[in-house]
């Protein structure tokens, strides 16, 4: 999030959010940390996460002991892009999964998280989380996604020419920016 805010700010950048299931192999219920440790080989893939993220000033929480399937927060997120409070949801969500360790496959916490954002029927908008229409959206978006190379979050595709994968420091979107004949406007 604060890195979208800071091209817009830097670059006058304008950012549109798609929706990337990462994991749609993930059950409904989630995946243990656990078993991504013995998929990845051990600890020090999440050590180097953690360290990735710490080195672009970016939360990443160690409390979550199992890793939820989104997908239920991406067709709710949805649901708010047409109500126009997306970015409300977004920041929420992003919030509660990445800095708190919340578990964004939830039903009440997606009702939650909807409600606060603004949404209309933040209640209604989690059950509805399986609307058809917005998984295959969903679908085609994260395909789109994958056509370009994207393979983990976030993904940053600039100018629909550069891919700059993964929570990178300003430095890096400086560089990208200029090489892509980008001035600062800030």
């Amino acid at each position: 999030m604060e890195r979208a805010a800071w091209l817009e700010r830097r670059y006058g950048a304008r950012i549109e959010w798609l929706p990337f299931d990462l994991h749609p192999e993930y059950p409904p219920e989630g995946i243990f940390r656990a078993d991504l440790d013995r998929r990845y080989g051990g600890e020090q893939w999440r050590e180097r996460l953690y360290d990735m993220f710490a080195a672009a000033d970016l939360p990443y929480t160690r409390k979550l002991e199992k890793v939820p399937n989104s997908r239920r927060a991406l067709v709710v997120a949805e649901l708010a892009r047409a109500e126009g409070v997306y970015e409300q949801l977004h920041a929420r969500l992003f919030d509660a999964y990445w800095a708190r360790g919340c578990d964004i496959g939830d039903e009440e916490i997606l009702a939650r998280e909807a409600t606060a954002a603004g949404m209309a029927d933040g209640a209604g908008a989690a059950a509805a989380s399986t609307d058809s229409e917005v998984l295959a959206a969903i679908e085609q978006s994260t395909a789109r996604a994958h056509e370009v190379g994207a393979g983990g979050v976030p993904a940053w595709v600039v100018d629909d020419r550069l891919l700059v994968p993964g929570a990178q420091p300003h430095e890096v979107f400086d560089r990208v920016m200029e090489q892509l004949g980008h001035e600062p406007v800030e």
